[in-house]
């Protein structure tokens, strides 16, 4: 029995007997499990490589995060050097260095 006829026989059964609290909860389940069946394919995640695609994409992801976190680590680092080497040539400047060469 497919999903669709589970559900539509709670449905009946439900219209029929009055729906108890088991039959509302069945009919909540049954269409929740084939609403998110039909969401994975229309997705393309409905065979058996969509499992290793969403490891991938996971694998993928982390690695962006971390290439975007080493960039910004990167850069001020050199923001630092550069502020450092503006604040050595003041000091050069000011003290005169440039007039003895």
């Amino acid at each position: 029995m497919s999903r669709e006829d589970l559900l539509a026989g709670l449905m009946a059964q439900a219209h029929e007997e009055g729906a108890t609290l088991i039959t509302l909860r069945s009919i909540v389940e049954e269409t929740s499990e084939l609403a998110a069946d039909r969401v994975l394919v229309r997705l393309g995640l409905a065979d058996e490589s969509a499992e290793g695609d969403l490891d991938e994409l996971r694998e993928l992801l982390r690695a962006w995060r971390d290439a975007k976190v080493s960039a910004w680590k990167a850069f001020i680092e050199w923001a630092i050097r550069g502020l450092l080497a503006a604040l050595l040539v003041g000091i050069a400047v000011r003290l005169g260095v440039w007039d003895t060469l």
